[in-house]
């Protein structure tokens, strides 16, 4: 099962909700072109819902953290929101749980992005 994804726009907040599994091929390419599409369009506001990622693999983790430097080198903010324990287990052991703003209410992210 590959990845999908689908964008929403909340004031100036674009939320992306992905379902399935980012992993090596067509999930973390998908990842990377959304976001490279949305800092392309000036959105400087990016939320990952990942509420409905089952999986997420090394190559995955690695698109996560390049979307995220992408983002920040641009003078964007992108949070991660909903993980599933799956998800939350792989960033815990890579220690990237503290690299990562991660919330478990989408009003809680939108409220917590910088005017």
């Amino acid at each position: 099962m590959s990845i999908k994804a689908s964008t929403r726009q909340l004031e100036d907040i674009t939320i992306v909700d992905l379902s399935g599994q980012i992993k090596l091929g067509d999930g973390t390419q998908v990842l990377r072109d959304i976001v490279k599409d949305l800092l392309s369009k000036g959105e400087k506001k990016i939320l990952l819902n990942l509420a409905d990622v089952s999986y997420i693999d090394s190559s995955g983790i690695g698109a996560l953290v390049g979307a995220f430097t992408s983002v920040r080198n641009q003078g964007g903010e992108m949070k991660l929101l909903l993980l599933t324990k799956k998800v939350k287990d792989v960033l815990a052991i890579t220690k990237l749980l503290t690299v990562f703003d991660v919330k478990d209410d989408e009003a809680a992210a939108i409220a917590g992005f910088k005017l």
